[in-house]
């Protein structure tokens, strides 16, 4: 069991834990990061307490700030807290392959046939279960924040920032921005602190003319520069990869995206798909790989730097900061999520019975999303 600072003991069972957990999640965690996140809270820290939730909390913000997919980066550092460098290795592996395999043969059988294969139903019904869990996980997550009496405060004000439209990274760095500088003025004991939010066709037809080497570098550079959520990378693919460099159109842009929704694990797992589109095999494993090592070598100096930035005063009130206008950003997900997914009677009901089973039970998330997924496509086919 982890210690919550990343001391772990390392052997064949934390890693066949870590390999099977991950994978089981890369299979099942439909819904985005904070439906992501969710899972993996529920997961590490309610089932089986690899640390606390306070420095769950803490990778969760610490990755944030981070380029990258952030659900995967917080993936890899629970499996570095569990397994040091080869529990992180595994972790991202084993999440990263099921969608990456997913959105391969969907990217197949697009370049094949022309279209994909249709799904309304499965995300009809398993959307509505992702909401409840990301709601649950939110109340859980918010108490652990809210460590302070004015803490709730800068949440509702990062919050109201977020469902305006500010960018989740300022909000987080203004998050931290203000309980770093609420920590300062006490630490000078100054008598009064001013606090700012921050102003807010199908196919491979061009698969001939690029070579590997400029998509990897393409790819490379996206996982390095691209911050915030899955949908944030939809904005610089199309600059990249539709205005600036050709490589594929819109439509083809919009149907990876698609790809990446509809599988479980990561939305930059589109990148299979665009790496498939456009190069073949060998594009989709050039792509993938391009766009996700560089989450490895970030997610670990995130795991290996929360714990030590708890022991400085104000790093850790930057810290809290972050976690507090994380969950802000979490909810403001939410109530995005929650009104595309509950849509009519069947999936209300889906929605409130999964919340339900979250509360009075100690059922498997996993078990919550096949279910409203099932009972989704059935009700679908008879609409």
């Amino acid at each position: 069991m982890g210690d919550g600072s990343g001391r772990s003991s390392l052997g064949e069972n934390a890693l066949g834990e870590i390999a099977l957990l991950f994978l089981r999640l890369g299979l099942t965690a439909f819904g985005g990061p904070a439906a992501h996140l969710g899972l993996m809270e529920r997961e590490a820290v309610t089932r089986r307490r690899w640390m606390s939730r306070e420095s769950f909390l803490d990778l969760v913000g610490a990755c944030n700030l981070l380029p990258g997919p952030t659900s995967t980066e917080v993936a890899m550092s629970l499996g570095y807290t569990r397994g040091r460098w080869p529990g992180l290795v595994v972790a991202g592996v084993c999440f990263i392959t099921p969608a990456a395999l997913a959105t391969l043969g969907l990217a197949w059988a697009y370049v094949k046939y022309g279209s994909l294969p249709q799904a309304q139903g499965l995300l009809y019904g398993a959307k509505p279960a992702m909401v409840a869990l990301v709601v649950h996980a939110i109340l859980k997550l918010g108490r652990a924040a809210l460590k302070t009496a004015w803490l709730p405060v800068a949440g509702i004000a990062c919050l109201a920032a977020a469902l305006l439209g500010a960018p989740p990274l300022a909000v987080l760095l203004a998050g931290g921005g203000v309980t770093l500088g609420v920590a300062w003025g006490r630490r000078r004991r100054s008598s009064a602190v001013g606090l700012a939010l921050l102003p807010m066709g199908v196919g491979g037809g061009a698969a001939s003319a690029v070579g590997l080497l400029p998509l990897a570098l393409a790819f490379l550079k996206l996982g390095v520069v691209v911050f915030g959520s899955g949908y944030v990378l939809l904005a610089f693919l199309q600059a990249d990869l539709v205005d600036r460099l050709h490589w594929v159109t819109q439509g083809q842009l919009l149907d990876a995206v698609t790809a990446g929704q509809i599988t479980p694990g990561p939305l930059f797992a589109s990148a299979t798909f665009l790496g498939y589109v456009i190069g073949g095999w060998g594009g989709a494993a050039v792509a993938t790989l391009a766009i996700f090592v560089p989450s490895f070598v970030l997610a670990g100096a995130a795991a290996m730097l929360a714990g030590r930035v708890r022991r400085s005063a104000l790093a850790g009130a930057f810290l809290d900061g972050v976690n507090v206008a994380a969950v802000a950003v979490m909810a403001s997900v939410a109530l995005t999520l929650g009104r595309a997914a509950l849509v009519d009677g069947w999936t209300l009901g889906i929605g409130i019975a999964s919340f339900g089973l979250l509360i009075g039970t100690k059922v498997n998330p996993a078990w919550l999303i096949l279910g409203g997924a099932a009972v989704g496509m059935a009700a679908h086919g008879l609409r």
